[in-house]
């Protein structure tokens, strides 16, 4: 007790209750291994658990939470068993992803457009409407996954992708093919939120770009598969026509692989059953640098609100436009470009092959470049990547018809804004925290790309056949936009950085100062156990917030109540005084008047 103003003075201090001990110890003895995967093979926490994970987190933080106590060897031993767990699943499903977006294309130079009558814009009709099912039906697909386990969601819209891929093979004109392609692309619009979510979940900020590059690596391994698949199939010698075994055995592929991924994909770290109670701990742990959480299944509304006011978010959706128009209109006309070229049908399959293996190789030279220059250089190399895309569409545009080889190797050049692409989906996942946040800015950058990828085949116009200049002239355009927004947000990136350096400062400096009424000011700073599993977002996790709070009639009124508890305790360690929620970084008086005067909280303006 001290005096203060002829009044007795009590000092409180704020102890943050998730960092209790006994709370802690509590808290983690809630999950076992029972709880997490059932008693059997068949039982419902096994093939569909929900069980919230927040006693998991406590425990992991609890046991590996402070520096140093993980083994760098025994870390980067677990990393290696993550990769052979998670990395083949995705990637091989990646493949079969992009080899179902170009069965249509294969199928064209094989009878299809002929066996359905189709004629004018109707083939172009048949690639854009595919992503109307994805845009109608990827934001609520996203939150249905948040409310799900994720690999067993992604594994069930898999599987059904697959069927209706094989559907395909019944349809009879155009109609019935354009509605089956809705249906699919529904089903697909999970997939790329599904495994940038995943990747957050099992790696860290500074592995998570080369291990999107790994299974984004695949899309290569598709267009060279799907060459090599065009290629066998075509030569099928059924009682079929050559296009309906492109759907048939394309589509059983995808739905075999949905199953396999159901079995063997964990859902996230603590629920991963190849890894031993303490890798998985260790697992968790190691996330906590990430500050964006693992896995939270409740939608919020503020996270939401947030997500979509964001300047980031829009930028990635804008990202997303101008990046697929290209993609939207190759993906479905590369046959036919190639073709175009003076190439049969079958020499045509199989140049898929080196098309393919020139996407694998850039997105391997974006992730290795990324890795060796400086902190903070992603953006930088996204644009560097931009450069040979334009100069080879420009080559393609400019090169004279009859040189064929020419042209072939600019329209392999033209492939190199994948690697960009692909370090794209890693500024989302390293920068954007809060799971319902994240989700929504997946979402958006993916409805970007269906509104991309149905524009894009539009440019492809049937009278342009075989050079298709407009929708090359497309492709142009829509690269030099996308350096451009590239540029635009290595700039924000930047500013952003900037005010969060002299907002530290600025809190620092204030945790010295007095407001006049004999009230010292002092910045509660969280460790990162407090907010590695909190579900803050970006914003929230690094904005520090003053609290406005006044007394009366002896009563505590706060003026906001926010994600993290703390409580406040008198420092002879009795009982707390009151609970507050308040952000983790927050401005407070240290020392305070009488609970029983008047003004016994002072309001502080931001």
């Amino acid at each position: 007790m001290s005096k203060e103003h002829g009044q007795d003075v009590e000092r409180l201090e704020y102890v943050p209750t998730t960092r209790t001990s006994e709370q802690a110890s509590t808290t983690a003895t809630m999950i076992s291994d029972k709880t997490l995967f059932g008693e059997s093979k068949l039982s419902k926490n096994r093939l569909w658990n929900r069980v919230p994970l927040d006693g998991f987190y406590s425990e992991a933080l609890e046991k590996y939470g402070e520096e140093g106590l993980i083994d760098p060897v025994v870390e980067r031993k677990l990393v290696r068993k993550v990769d052979w767990i998670v990395l083949p699943c995705l990637s091989v499903c990646y493949a079969f992803y992009y080899i179902d977006k170009t069965t249509l294309s294969y199928a064209a130079i094989f009878g299809l457009k002929e066996d359905l009558h189709l004629s004018g814009s109707q083939y172009s009709w048949l690639s854009s409407i595919f992503y109307f099912g994805w845009l109608v039906w990827g934001i609520p697909s996203n939150l249905l996954m948040q409310q799900s386990p994720t690999a067993k969601y992604l594994s069930i819209n898999i599987f059904l992708w697959g069927v209706l891929l094989m559907a395909q093979a019944a349809a009879r004109n155009f109609t019935e093919l354009a509605v089956l392609r809705i249906l699919s692309g529904a089903f697909e619009a999970i997939a790329d939120p599904a495994f940038m979510l995943i990747t957050t979940m099992f790696y860290t900020r500074a592995e998570q770009p080369s291990r999107i590059s790994m299974w984004y690596a695949a899309n290569g391994v598709g267009v060279a598969g799907g060459g090599l698949l065009g290629y066998a199939i075509g030569h099928i010698k059924g009682g079929l026509p050559s296009w309906k075994y492109e759907f048939l055995v394309i589509g059983a592929l995808c739905s075999a692989w949905g199953v396999t991924m159901y079995i063997f994909l964990p859902d996230s770290p603590p629920t991963a059953r190849a890894l031993t109670r303490d890798e998985r701990l260790v697992a968790v742990a190691r996330l906590r640098g990430n500050q964006t959480g693992v896995d939270n299944k409740n939608f919020k509304m503020d996270q939401f609100v947030e997500a979509v006011t964001d300047v980031k978010t829009w930028l990635f959706f804008f990202l997303g436009v101008v990046a697929n128009i290209p993609s939207g209109g190759i993906g479905n006309f590369s046959t036919l470009i190639i073709k175009g070229l003076g190439f049969n049908t079958f020499e045509t399959a199989l140049l898929g092959i080196p098309q393919g293996a020139f996407i694998s190789i850039w997105i391997g030279l974006g992730a290795y470049l990324n890795d060796r220059l400086p902190k903070n250089s992603r953006t930088i190399v996204c644009m560097l990547f931009m450069l040979p895309t334009i100069a080879g569409t420009l080559g393609f545009l400019l090169a004279p018809h009859e040189a064929t080889i020419a042209r072939l190797v600019c329209y392999f050049l033209a492939g190199s804004y994948h690697a960009s692409l692909v370090l794209t989906l890693s500024l989302i996942t390293s920068n954007v925290a809060g799971q319902t946040k994240k989700q929504i800015t997946s979402a958006m950058i993916w409805l970007g790309a269906c509104v991309g990828n149905i524009s894009g085949p539009f440019f492809y116009r049937e009278k342009d056949a075989p050079g298709y200049r407009l929708g090359i002239g497309s492709m142009l355009v829509s690269n030099c936009i996308e350096f451009c927004i590239f540029l635009v947000l290595r700039l924000y990136f930047m500013r952003e950085n900037r005010l969060r350096s002299v907002q530290a400062k600025d809190t620092a400096g204030e945790a010295s100062k007095t407001d006049g009424k004999d009230l010292s000011v002092f910045t509660t700073v969280p460790t990162p156990n407090e907010t590695a599993f909190s579900d803050l977002t970006d914003r929230q996790n690094l904005k520090p917030q003053r609290m406005q709070a006044s007394s009366d009639n002896g009563k505590l009124n706060v003026g906001k109540s926010l994600p993290t508890p703390l409580r406040l305790t008198n420092q002879t360690g009795k009982e707390p005084l009151v609970h507050i929620d308040l952000f983790p970084t927050i401005l407070l008086p240290s020392v305070l008047g009488s609970p029983h005067s008047p003004n016994f909280w002072a309001s502080r303006k931001n």
